[in-house]
């Protein structure tokens, strides 16, 4: 089990370091509405290596059937193994390539704020609230944390659906064998 979940882990972690470390250099053109929507797209596509990796553990180890809680289990490691990827790439990334991320998120949510209509007592707010966050955020382990949380919900969800395909009994003769009992 340790081989298939370190082998398809670090497929989708791979899928989501090499995806950040592509859009990095055009972060500026693709602004941070759409990377949210590239980023999150690539994990859809990067966690579809826990189906593929339950499927080579029950066709491979398990002798071709996996309960509900193995298939959960599996899943879940290979969610874990691709999150910590993708929390290793990004601490490199903010801390070491891009230092002045945060004061470049923070004057996009000013900005953002400003053009859809915000009074200067609601900036003001979003500014406070920003400096805020970034005192927090520039701590290595509150920004670990809440860059964990950004892919697991995803991966949970895709160890979820991919535990349910997979316990299901498997039909041995596509159904024939259904028909010849009841005849």
């Amino acid at each position: 089990m340790r081989r298939i979940v370190l082998t398809f882990g670090l497929i989708a972690g791979g899928i989501l370091a090499a995806s950040m470390l592509l859009a990095l250099p055009f972060r500026d053109q693709i602004g941070l509405d759409r990377a949210v929507v590239v980023g999150y797209t690539t994990m859809v596509l990067a966690f579809l290596m826990i189906y593929f990796g339950v499927r080579s553990y029950r066709d491979n180890v398990a002798g071709g059937t996996v309960s509900f809680g193995r298939a959960f289990a599996v899943g879940g490691l290979i969610t874990l193994v691709a999150t910590a990827c993708y929390v290793v790439t990004w601490e490199f990334v903010y801390f070491k390539v891009t230092p002045d991320y945060g004061e470049a998120y923070a004057a996009q949510a000013i900005e953002k704020a400003r053009k859809s209509g915000a009074s200067e007592a609601e900036l003001a707010a979003t500014r406070k609230e920003m400096e805020e966050f970034q005192v927090m955020y520039d701590k290595p382990l509150y920004n670990a944390a809440i860059t964990f949380l950004e892919p697991l919900p995803i991966g949970l969800l895709f160890t979820l659906l991919t535990a349910g395909i997979m316990s299901r009994r498997r039909r041995v003769g596509g159904g024939a064998e259904v028909l010849a009992r009841a005849g």
